[in-house]
C-alpha cells in the first residue's frame, strides 16, 4: 500500500518545516538574523498507465493516463535577506548596513567569513573586533590616544585626537555584496561564509552603487516576523496531523485485508 509510504514522505517534510520554522522564532532576538523557509517538492510519479502512450491498434492514444506521486521531499532551505528594523543603541562601535552588503571577518584560520551583526568593540590591540574577537576587515587600528570616534556612512573611520581640530582618518570598512546571497553557508556564530553558488564577493566601500551605508550607533535587528512564523507553525501542524491520519486509514485498510476469510 502506497498511502503509507507516501504519507510518512509528508510527515517527514512537515518536521522540517516545523525545524525550520522553530529556528526562526528562536532567532527573533538575534542581531541581523535572516529567516528560513523551507521549499518543497514532488517525488518521482509510477505510471499506472503512461500518458500519450498508444490504447488501440487504431493510433488512439490515451488522453491523460495515471501517474501515482510517490510524496514529498525538501528541495531547499532558503534565506529571507530582506532588511530587518534598525534599533539604535547609541554604542560608537555598533554599526549597522542600511541597504545590501555584508561586513568582512577574518576568521581565525584566516578564510574570510561575513555577516550583518554589527555589534563590534575594541581588542587589547585597538583593533575593530566582532564579539567573538574574530577581526573586522580591512584590520583597521583605533589609536590610543583617540578621544572619539566617528565613522560615516562611506565606512570611513575618523579619530579625533588631543590637540587636533580635525578628525584623523584611520581607516575605512568595507562591505561585500553576492550575486546569489541565498548561496551562502552558515556556519554559526552570524557568520556566512562563500561558495561556488554564492560567487566571489565584491568588495566596496559603503554607498558605492550596490552597496548600503554603514550607520554608526545602530544594529539591525532580525526580521523574523511572529505572527507569519506562528501562523506557520499551526499550519505545518495540521498538516503533520492530516498525514498521520493517512498512516491510520492505511493501517486500518490492511487490518480489514488481513481478517478477511
Amino acid at each position: 500500500m502506497r498511502a503509507l509510504q507516501i504519507a510518512s514522505t509528508g510527515m517527514l517534510a512537515q518536521q522540517t518545516n516545523v525545524e525550520v520554522i522553530s529556528n526562526n522564532i528562536a532567532n527573533m532576538s538575534t542581531t541581523g538574523y535572516k529567516r528560513r523557509r523551507a521549499e518543497f517538492q514532488d517525488l518521482i510519479y509510477q505510471n499506472i498507465r503512461r500518458v500519450g502512450s498508444q490504447s488501440s491498434d487504431d493510433g488512439s492514444m490515451l488522453p491523460s493516463g495515471a501517474q501515482i506521486g510517490l510524496g514529498v521531499r525538501t528541495a531547499a532551505v532558503y534565506r529571507i535577506a530582506e532588511q530587518g528594523s534598525l534599533q539604535q543603541t547609541e554604542n560608537r562601535f555598533d554599526l549597522a548596513i542600511r541597504g545590501n552588503g555584508y561586513f568582512q571577518i577574518q576568521l581565525p584560520t584566516g578564510e574570510m567569513a561575513y555577516t550583518r551583526d554589527g555589534t563590534f568593540g575594541l581588542s587589547p590591540e585597538g583593533q575593530i573586533v566582532t564579539a567573538e574577537g574574530f577581526l573586522v576587515m580591512p584590520g583597521i587600528v583605533i589609536p590610543p590616544a583617540a578621544r572619539d570616534v566617528t565613522i560615516n556612512a562611506a565606512g570611513e573611520v575618523l579619530a579625533k585626537m588631543d590637540g587636533q581640530v580635525a578628525p584623523q582618518n584611520v581607516g575605512q570598512i568595507q562591505t561585500a555584496i553576492f550575486a546569489n546571497e541565498g548561496g551562502l553557508e552558515a556556519i554559526g556564530d552570524n557568520l556566512l561564509l562563500a561558495t561556488p553558488a554564492s560567487g566571489e564577493p565584491q568588495l566596496a566601500p559603503p554607498g558605492q552603487p550596490g552597496h548600503g551605508q554603514v550607520l554608526q550607533g545602530f544594529i539591525e535587528t532580525s526580521n523574523v516576523n511572529v505572527v507569519q512564523e506562528i501562523t506557520r507553525l499551526i499550519t505545518a501542524q495540521r498538516a503533520y496531523e492530516m498525514n498521520s491520519k493517512v498512516i491510520t486509514a492505511g493501517d486500518e485498510m490492511l487490518s480489514t485485508l488481513s481478517r478477511m476469510r
